[in-house]
């Protein structure tokens, strides 16, 4: 079988200021080790953070959308294997692929589940209680699942994630597949080089200012949570790190309170290693937040709240505590800074959850049998999911006749 993958990207990749950008180029690294030869295809402009595809042997191709070079470009590449970058680029250009290359196997990288996220954030917006309903009746919600109902496999990084659409939507586990984000589990070695407890101090928050739950986030913590926390522990500061943080955060720097905006962060890894406490009063959101499973990583608890800690690990303990109002929630980062025993067990609850849930070895392991089982029969596989293919023969034909119709109408002009 010819081993060849094309990767449609909503965005070029940003390892070093999103968790998405590290999740896709952990995809790439796992699609080069099963020696697929890799292009990543976007409509976005590159940014001066975006990684250097090529030193990886990656080819990289700007592509347009509503234009016929792209059917051009899928035929003469011929990929037997399409990664869609969330559903917006499956909506895009997945009509495409399945017309050009009816025999591709088509996998959404979902990234987290857009609309879950979307209907949070409308509800804490609109200070109402988020409602499952709610979300089930919101037509981003449709368009996502019929997203994930047309392609032939769907990546989910939530254990949440993956309960909900099988249980809530009754969605076929055949074409769902959770694969979180992946890491070398944590050995020993790697555990005696973590900071002890005198050696780490302060507090950080990191989080990408272009997602709306992390700015939130910073506000609410020097509006309402570090006043608390800074009271109690003068001496102490808060560092918060992120890319393209907007002006309603930049402008919080004050350092005569302790809180510092430090802007983009070259090496995320090493400012949250020397920290001593994470924190993520996360508010609204889906998906698994990267910046926690990277404390995780690098020996620094966390506080954070019941949607920041959604979907890392079921019921095994946290890396730290959990709090919702912001009382409770800066007592409890009071009590992790000072409490050097109760600070000792949460990290080794991270090294736990870590190497229970996100093992990379034992994760490609599934991934790989998962895409053997369906390339040895997809004919199968897809007459079996009878719903996405009436949704890509039927639902797809007003995305793909008004796509020809913008086509045509740019040609002329």
């Amino acid at each position: 079988m010819k081993k060849e993958l094309l990767i449609i990207g909503y965005v070029w990749p940003e390892p070093n200021t999103t968790a998405a950008g590290g999740r896709m180029l952990q995809l790439i690294h796992f699609f080069l080790g099963q020696g697929y030869k890799v292009t990543f295809a976007s409509t976005a402009l590159e940014s001066e953070f975006s990684y250097n595809l090529e030193q990886l042997g990656v080819h990289k191709r700007a592509i347009k959308l509503n234009h016929d070079s792209f059917d051009i470009f899928i035929k003469e590449l011929n990929p037997s294997v399409v990664l869609f970058d969330r559903y917006i680029t499956e909506e895009q250009f997945g009509w495409k692929v399945a017309e050009q290359l009816p025999n591709a196997l088509r996998i959404l990288d979902t990234e987290d589940l857009h609309s879950l996220r979307t209907a949070r954030q409308e509800a804490y917006k609109k200070k109402i209680p988020f409602s499952i309903k709610d979300w089930m009746g919101m037509d981003i919600t449709k368009r996502e699942i019929a997203s994930i109902y047309r392609s032939d496999l769907s990546l989910i990084i939530s254990l949440y994630e993956m309960e909900l659409l099988e249980k809530t939507l009754k969605v076929s586990n055949t074409i769902l597949l959770h694969l979180p984000m992946m890491f070398s589990a944590i050995s020993l070695n790697e555990r005696n080089k973590w900071l002890n407890f005198n050696e780490k101090s302060h507090f950080i928050c990191l989080g990408n200012g272009k997602h709306a739950p992390n700015v939130d986030a910073i506000i609410r913590l020097k509006k309402e949570i570090w006043p608390l926390i800074h009271e109690k522990l003068p001496q102490c500061n808060l560092y918060v790190y992120g890319a393209y943080l907007p002006s309603s955060v930049t402008q919080l720097h004050k350092p005569k309170e302790g809180f510092y905006i430090m802007g983009h962060a070259k090496d995320s890894k090493e400012v949250i290693s020397q920290s001593r406490v994470n924190l993520a009063p996360i508010s609204f959101g889906a998906g698994i937040k990267g910046k926690l499973l990277e404390g995780m990583l690098c020996g620094t608890p966390s506080i954070t709240t019941d949607i920041g800690a959604e979907g890392i690990c079921k019921a095994m303990p946290w890396n730290g505590r959990i709090a919702n109002d912001s009382q409770s929630f800066a007592n409890a980062a009071i009590t992790l800074y000072n409490n050097q025993e109760e600070w000792e067990e949460a990290r080794e609850n991270g090294l736990a959850i870590i190497n229970s849930f996100y093992d990379k070895e034992v994760l490609k392991d599934r991934f790989k049998s998962r895409l053997k089982e369906i390339q040895l029969d997809l004919i199968k596989h897809r007459a079996e999911n009878f719903v996405g293919s009436m949704l890509l023969h039927h639902s797809l034909m007003s995305t793909k006749y008004l796509s020809k119709w913008i086509t045509e109408k740019n040609k002329k002009e």
